[in-house]
């Protein structure tokens, strides 16, 4: 199965969000997610399975927990992939970066001049 295949579920890019958090046990994972999607207990399993056999989790025993982790290897492969368009978007991030400096300095000019006028609203009466 393709990287982006597996990615392209939502439910197992929830777990890998809930994994990125850190370890944890397939109970934990199973009573968000079944809260989260409606799904049950093992449509979770069978999610997680899916997770694992490609790569994108490990799982180890501790007594009678089984406990999930993120295993990053396939997470570096898209992110590899995705570099060939990171031009893209980075430009327009630039862009808009600029933009915000650009407004921030309009406003910090204009809030000097408002402190440099003299105060209108209060005349004293002659």
């Amino acid at each position: 199965m393709h990287a982006f295949d597996v990615l392209g579920d939502p439910v197992r890019r929830r777990i890998l969000e809930l994994l990125a958090g850190g370890e944890q046990t397939s109970g934990a994972l199973t009573q968000v997610v079944q809260a989260e999607f409606g799904i049950s207990q093992p449509a979770v399993s069978q999610h997680l399975k899916v997770l694992r056999d490609n790569g994108f989790a490990n799982v180890r025993a501790e007594g009678t927990r089984r406990l999930y982790a993120v295993d990053a290897a396939p997470l570096r492969e898209v992110d590899n992939w995705l570099d060939h368009f990171r031009g893209f978007w980075n430009q327009r991030l630039d862009a808009l970066g600029t933009e915000l400096a650009r407004g921030r300095r309009e406003r910090r000019l204009r809030e000097s001049e408002d402190k440099e006028k003299p105060d209108e609203g209060h005349h004293r009466a002659a």
